[in-house]
């Protein structure tokens, strides 16, 4: 998304130096055969996929504060750079073997889409674009994601889950446009952008967690990224004059380690335990998240149509659950 901190399911820490999974690990995720995973794991893939969400919710306000204090380039670059670092000791700490080769390919979609991707891509709208603006990118990422992964894997989901889906991306792309003002920005083309490649990052993320250990996934992403981050990092940090602040510094870890780090270890563990479609449909409700967070990290005011908004996406989040794929 390491050793277990406060709030971290256990499920998420790595169980062996082998890579094998642990007691709970769904027969998915292991890339075993037989029987899909039980009620227990797919319960349990849920709340790691709803709290990798929680993490991702926080990731445009702590962009916001992170970009008090550097410059966009050097921003993202920065939280790679340390992002690989926690990873990479965790790989050598448990003395991971390397990837196989065919593994390759999906990993470099997952670096080029999650690590490095979408968080310059939207670190460059937020230059100009409030987040709840840029919110609208997550509220078309569940849908995004779940179209990618059935053209990517073959999975046909049910109608009722398209319906829901729909419903539920519509809800939250009026609400955060009607929280802009209804006006479009020069940001909107980073914003897309970022939205394409994203869901491609996901959606082959997702895939190479049912073979491996979900942390294993972004782990290895980010240490590939370490030969353009860290001589980026030096280059950006020479060129955008670095102010260190407590919001600034606060703002670069979380995106480090919270959102890049452990949040996508909990979100690929739980897209591999109930699947790419179903979990994409749980980001519905960051959107609505990251406005709560920006009301109290960063004085924004919400609109009173936030309660009635946040009340249709939930439901749209149970049907999208309930449907059958």
């Amino acid at each position: 998304m390491t050793a277990a901190g406060p709030g971290t399911p256990a499920a998420a820490v790595p169980s062996a130096p082998s890579g094998r999974p642990g007691p709970g690990t769904p027969a998915s995720a292991a890339g075993g055969g037989g029987a899909g995973p039980s009620r227990t794991d797919r319960r349990a893939g849920t709340l790691q996929a709803a709290l990798g969400v929680t993490a991702f919710s926080l990731t445009f306000p702590a962009t916001a504060w992170g970009l008090e204090g550097f410059g966009p380039w050097s921003l993202v670059t920065v939280r790679c750079v340390l992002a690989a670092l926690v990873a990479g000791g965790c790989l050598l700490a448990l003395r991971v073997p390397l990837p196989a080769r065919r593994h390759l390919a999906g990993l470099a979609v997952v670096a080029a889409g999650v690590v490095l991707g979408f968080p310059l891509l939207t670190t460059l709208a937020l230059r100009t674009s409030t987040t709840a603006h840029a919110a609208v990118v997550v509220g078309l990422l569940p849908l995004t994601t779940a179209l990618l992964s059935a053209l990517r894997t073959g999975t046909r989901p049910s109608r009722t889950f398209w319906l829901a889906a729909g419903s539920g991306a519509a809800a939250v792309i009026a609400f955060t446009v009607q929280q802009s003002g209804g006006a479009l920005t020069g940001a909107d083309a980073y914003l897309f952008a970022a939205l394409l490649i994203c869901a491609a990052g996901y959606t082959e993320g997702g895939r190479l967690a049912r073979v491996m250990p979900g942390w294993q996934v972004i782990g290895w992403a980010l240490v590939l990224c370490l030969p353009l981050s860290a001589p980026g990092a030096l280059v950006a940090t020479a060129q955008e004059p670095v102010h260190l602040t407590a919001h600034s510094v606060a703002g670069v870890l979380w995106v480090a380690v919270g959102s890049q780090f452990l949040g996508l270890v909990l979100w690929y563990r739980g897209m591999a335990a109930i699947g790419v479609p179903k979990a994409s449909q749980l980001q519905l409700a960051q959107p609505l998240l990251t406005l709560v967070w920006s009301v109290a990290l960063l004085g924004e005011r919400l609109t009173p149509a936030a309660p009635v908004t946040a009340a249709a996406v939930l439901v749209c989040i149970a049907l999208t659950q309930r449907a059958r794929g």
